[in-house]
């Protein structure tokens, strides 16, 4: 498209995509959905202790005004208007975890799970800021002082980018708010008796909003003045970005992690078989709110870079799905990755991995293989598991995410599912799905969400190539060496106070989601969520 064209675009709506590795600020016209320009910022992880991950906050702030600058300079140099544009945000406490059991009858782990949708676990925010408060002298004293805030990532954003100090605004949405174990998602309001357990004062935390609606405005750089009208929690904004807008439609994101998210519409459905109940957005103050069933998988991704940096087997990642297509098989090779246990929808801390099945013919590719066909093996439980709990069986499943560029696990997943699987042919769906929540807020009104209002996505699709029943036996194959992988490791407490457990939780899953702000002093970071 000439320049002289891209002038006339219309509404811009640009997202911070805020991830563990890296920031990103991407632009996409509101009319089309065409991504048109991004810039993108690698950012550092600190490991000072085994087990503790930690990153900079005022870095990950930098990185986002450096790829905001960026962005725009690339648009003007396409002669867009930048005017047009309107802006989106998006393990030490295993000892923490265990005190805190002991407060609850029977050590229950679900004790909360009808107010929060979420088991007690290290993976949620309220038990880190618990950690911070016990083992950080100066946050302690700043929260008893009146100097603290505390927020998830969102948060921080926000506050900073309207003013920080200088009257910025400490607010999130219901979507991040759900994930802290201190948000009640029926009253949809912080729940007392959740922050009198884990000794909170309710008085730190944001007030919690809409995932659509305008929080405030930029006080600096090129979009100064520019509203801040949207914020999402990654997954929810990949399930807006795949416009899964239905109940029973479901989305599966390949990260670090993998993230299977189904929309359960206004009905909250509490799972029998491992599953979160969630948030899945509020899209307008006044709009209803809609949730979701999540199955989380701690290694999806990570499975391949460690392949990469440990065993050595693959020069880069994207090698992987060249040697696992040269053989087409694992040859009876099968790999659990429970690296750091396994998540849904077994939650077992104790599993560890294990490569099973090896023979003198195995070489790399079938071990190549195998960590594919491990990822759409722990996507397959998590589907059965969605199945079971919402009693209709998905008939597609809708992926994104980075690992999604990769054609013979695409394939692979739908052979192990038994469904087709479509992959939009633009992969960036979690910044739509947070641009899409910003240009619909009240007072910007450049993005209708009603289905019938949206423009069509194209797609890749991946129709299953093997008949059901070979499916089934390799899958029972995968459950057997899923049983060999439990029990492994103990929950002795090391003597720093930290357990074991979870010491090598995949960075994807576990960093920022919890920051304290000591105001006047400098901020601390979490290890996350």
């Amino acid at each position: 498209m000439a320049a002289s064209n891209r002038m006339m675009l219309g509404p811009l709506v640009g997202s911070i995509d805020q991830g563990t590795s890296s920031t990103r600020f991407l632009v996409f016209n509101a009319k089309t959905s065409e991504l048109l320009s991004h810039h993108q910022v690698e950012i550092a992880q600190k490991f000072p202790k085994e087990g503790w991950v930690e990153q900079d906050p005022k870095e990950i702030l930098s990185s986002v005004h450096e790829c905001v600058e960026k962005t725009c300079e690339k648009l003007q140099q396409l002669n867009i208007d930048i005017t047009n544009i309107k802006v989106w945000l998006d393990l030490r406490t295993q000892a923490t975890v265990d005190r805190l059991l002991k407060k609850i009858p029977g050590k229950n782990k679900s004790f909360f799970k009808f107010r929060t949708g979420l088991p007690i676990s290290t993976y949620f925010s309220a038990v880190k800021l618990r950690w911070l408060l016990d083992n950080v002298e100066e946050i302690k004293q700043a929260v008893d002082d009146g100097r603290a805030m505390f927020g998830t990532i969102d948060s921080w954003l926000i506050w900073s980018l309207t003013g920080g100090k200088n009257g910025g605004v400490h607010c999130t949405d219901v979507t991040n708010a759900s994930r802290t174990m201190l948000f009640n998602i029926h009253s949809l309001e912080w729940d007392p008796e959740l922050c009198q357990f884990f000794d909170i004062p309710m008085e730190i935390l944001p007030k919690v909003r809409s995932s659509s609606e305008i929080y405030g405005l930029m006080k600096s750089g090129a979009l100064t003045g520019v509203p801040i009208s949207g914020c999402l929690g990654d997954q929810s904004a990949a399930l807006v970005g795949q416009m899964c807008f239905q109940d029973g439609q479901a989305k599966n994101t390949y990260g670090t992690g993998c993230f299977l998210l189904c929309n359960t519409g206004q009905k909250s459905v509490f799972s029998e078989h491992g599953l979160l109940t969630t948030i899945a957005y509020k899209l307008g103050r006044d709009k209803p709110v809609c949730y979701a069933l999540e199955g989380s998988v701690a290694i999806a991704g990570a499975v391949v870079r460690w392949l990469r940096d440990n065993l050595g087997i693959l020069k880069t990642s994207q090698e992987v799905e060249k040697l696992a297509a040269e053989v087409g098989t694992s040859y009876g090779c099968y790999f659990v990755p429970a690296f750091s246990g396994l998540y849904a929808p077994y939650w077992e801390p104790s599993a560890r991995g294990i490569i099973c099945g090896l023979t003198q013919f195995t070489n790399k590719n079938h071990i190549a293989f195998a960590a594919l066909e491990a990822v759409c093996f722990q996507t397959r439980e998590l589907l059965d598991a969605i199945n079971k709990d919402c009693g209709v069986p998905l008939n597609q499943l809708q992926v994104d995410g980075g690992m999604t560029n990769n054609k013979v696990l695409m394939q692979l997943q739908s052979d192990i599912l038994c469904i087709p699987v479509v992959k939009p042919s633009m992969p960036e769906t979690t910044a739509l799905g947070a641009a899409m929540a910003a240009g619909a807020a009240e007072g910007v009104g450049i993005w209708s969400l009603n289905p019938g209002d949206l423009t069509a996505v194209t797609c890749e699709r991946f129709e299953p190539q093997i008949n059901p029943e070979e499916s089934e036996i390799r899958f029972a194959r995968w459950k057997k060496a899923v049983m060999k992988s439990m029990d492994w490791a103990t929950s002795d407490v090391s003597s720093n106070g930290d357990s074991s457990i979870f010491s090598s939780l995949p960075l994807g899953l576990y960093i920022m989601s919890s920051m304290i702000m000591l105001i006047g002093a400098k901020y601390i970071s979490g290890s996350g969520n």
